[in-house]
């Protein structure tokens, strides 16, 4: 027999002069095996615990033997799965028995009568306490890894429209984006054990799919849903002509009778497969103290450009249900994740070139005049995808604010600091003042888990407005590990966030240039990079185009302010309403229940980028209509100053 003794009030629990002895005997279990980890836990009138754990000899006997300080009096004795704690045991259904103050009288030794184990409990104490192991990776949506982010495995619990969550464990990801979580679950609990821990609210997603499926039923109607916590009161309508209790909140003492208000409440409720296979009682039977298979969502947060960023936040709609004990995930992150930039066909080019890859997020060749896009129109994206007269509103879209130009993941070589010029159609020439905005690049270090930012300002040197490549900083800035333990989190392949705000509305082509240190504040070997590849000069073309919000100059007969924003790009307005040929003044109510209804508005956009207009009547409660695609609608257009 091996033991294990633990004292609330020291790591190491001194012989005491009052010793407990328990025999135990295993021998009427047919499938016997010496290797189970058991724990015996005794508590004693005060609430203090002492414990021990214990394996069965080849005979399938042992004894446990606790020593106490003092005179221990009345004892609750407690036998369980041995990665159970002791707290967890005297929660647990398991097999107990009582030690009376009697017993102790006139000794100080006392040894009980051999405590057979019954076959129910040695089955159900192999699956009582087990540990599960979840092994992930974590990445963006494009398959790079997502470094350094605490993902935490959550266990999740559904009754009707609430839930309930607990964390089962956490860990934080390696460079390549993967995670292992390694922990212990347990059941067979009292269910007021199991209640009196868990923190309940109201789930939105068990809401909606409630209120879908009774949408289908208008003549089943349930009572307001009036508190965050689980409540039968819900139900009060439907379990009227019942003794069940139905004004209070639900607690431990009502989960006996749950069994019977669900047969009653199903007798009334459609079917619902779509709730059940999401676990919602009543659709679904509901004992989770007894189970054994935890049901695992993920939340993750990462320190990167936002401290504590949720990336990844699952909701009972994403639930794994009865996970085995061997588990593998693979978790997207969301747009607020910093990925870790990869190549994604290596070898990647390295070299005194370069290839503009993105810009404000999209590729290249998604940008008119750009390479492996359509030539026209140039410089917007998604060019030639409006037909006109449809509504669309992802093509032949203008760039504006600032806009984040994306390079290549391969090291530019030989290329201290880069230069941006700029084509209006008149040649090349610098950009203007405040047009090349200064930025941050993010590291990440390995082991440490530290983050920093490194700013990267563009600076006048031999008059010429550069910034410093990242590889010149790599070589340069002091800190040590690049590409080893350190790793560029965030705008590693930034070239230029570009303040679109600084240019007239048009069309304009820029190129990047290299040029490498000369010492002594000079700038030499000035080299417009050539796409990698090719002898060809690197080349973008974009087309910008800012509205300005402004009261200036906007047209006396609409104000703007409130809820009609100051700008003519692009401009509404509701001119007049006319119900059956009388004009309705602003503010007023017409009585009419038929005939017809006029009413001349203004849309309009000069540079001609408005994607789609409505026209929405609202009316009775929360209900709407919009009026330009009734079948009995007209759409006449009216001459400007008629």
């Amino acid at each position: 027999m091996s033991t294990r003794r633990k004292d609330p009030g020291s790591s190491k629990q001194p012989a005491g002069s009052f010793r407990l002895t328990i025999p135990l005997d295993a021998s009427q279990i047919s499938d016997f095996e010496p290797d189970q980890l058991l724990k015996v836990a005794v508590r004693d009138s005060r609430g203090q615990t002492t414990e021990a754990e214990f394996k069965f000899d080849k005979q399938a006997k042992t004894q446990v033997t606790l020593n106490f300080r003092e005179r221990p009096g009345a004892l609750t004795v407690a036998i369980g799965p041995g990665a159970a704690s002791a707290e967890e045991l005297f929660g647990m259904q398991t097999l107990n028995l009582n030690v009376s103050v009697r017993q102790w009288l006139d000794r100080n030794e006392l040894t009980l009568n051999p405590v057979f184990i019954p076959p129910y409990y040695w089955y159900w104490w192999r699956l009582w306490c087990r540990t599960f192991t979840i092994r992930g990776r974590l990445i963006c949506p494009d398959g790079s890894p997502v470094p350094g982010a605490k993902v935490c495995a959550l266990d999740v619990d559904p009754w009707f429209v609430w839930s309930s969550t607990q964390q089962v464990g956490c860990a934080i990801t390696d460079i390549n984006g993967t995670f292992e979580i390694i922990f212990r679950w347990c059941c067979g609990f009292w269910p007021w054990w199991w209640w009196r821990s868990r923190v309940w609210q109201l789930d939105p997603i068990l809401l909606k799919r409630v209120d879908d499926l009774l949408a289908c039923k208008p003549d089943l109607r349930l009572d307001p849903v009036t508190t965050q916590q689980p409540s039968l009161k819900v139900f009060e309508g439907l379990l009227r002509d019942s003794a069940f209790p139905t004004r209070k909140t639900l607690t431990a003492a009502d989960v006996s009778s749950l069994d019977n208000i669900r047969a009653k409440l199903l007798e009334t409720l459609p079917s619902a497969p779509q709730l059940e296979a999401l676990r919602i009682w009543p659709w679904y039977p509901w004992y989770p103290w007894l189970d054994c298979t935890p049901d695992i969502i993920f939340k993750v947060t990462q320190d990167c450009m936002t401290p504590g960023a949720v990336i990844v936040n699952e909701t009972v709609a994403d639930a794994r249900w009865n996970i085995p004990q061997n588990l593998s995930v693979t978790l997207v992150a969301n747009e607020l994740a910093c990925c870790l930039p990869t190549c994604d066909n290596p070898p990647c080019d390295d070299g005194d070139c370069i290839v503009i890859t993105q810009v404000c997020g999209e590729t290249i060749n998604e940008i008119g005049g750009n390479v492996g896009a359509p030539s026209a129109p140039a410089g917007y994206l998604r060019p030639g995808g409006v037909v006109p007269g449809s509504a669309t509103y992802n093509g032949d879209r203008p760039f504006g604010g600032i806009v984040p130009v994306v390079k290549n993941f391969g090291d530019l070589l030989n290329v201290d600091y880069l230069e941006i010029e700029v084509d209006d159609g008149s040649g090349w020439n610098p950009m203007p003042g405040g047009a090349t905005v200064d930025f941050r690049r993010r590291w990440l270090e390995t082991g440490t888990w530290a983050v920093g930012d490194e700013p990267f300002n563009w600076t006048m040197i031999a008059g010429r407005n550069v910034v410093m490549s990242r590889e010149r900083f790599e070589a340069t800035g002091g800190l040590a590990g690049w590409n080893v333990t350190r790793f560029w989190l965030a705008n590693r392949d930034l070239v230029v966030p570009i303040d679109s705000t600084k240019f007239p509305d048009g069309t304009y082509r820029f190129r990047v240039i290299g040029w490498q240190d000369g010492g002594s504040g000079t700038l030499i070997n000035r080299q417009v990079l050539p796409v990698c590849g090719t002898e060809i000069d690197n080349d973008l073309v974009l087309t910008f185009d800012n509205r300005v919000v402004t009261a200036i100059g906007h047209p006396a007969s609409h104000n703007c302010g409130g809820v009609h924003t100051c700008t003519l790009e692009p401009d509404t307005h509701i001119e007049a309403v006319r119900i059956n040929g009388v004009l309705v003044e602003p503010c007023e109510t017409i009585d009419a229940s038929s005939g017809l209804v006029e009413i001349d508005f203004l849309a309009s956009d000069p540079d001609r980028h408005l994607a789609v207009y409505s026209l929405i009547a609202t009316y009775g409660l929360n209900l709407s209509v919009n009026l330009l695609n009734r079948p009995s609608s007209t759409i006449t257009a009216l001459t400007l100053g008629a």
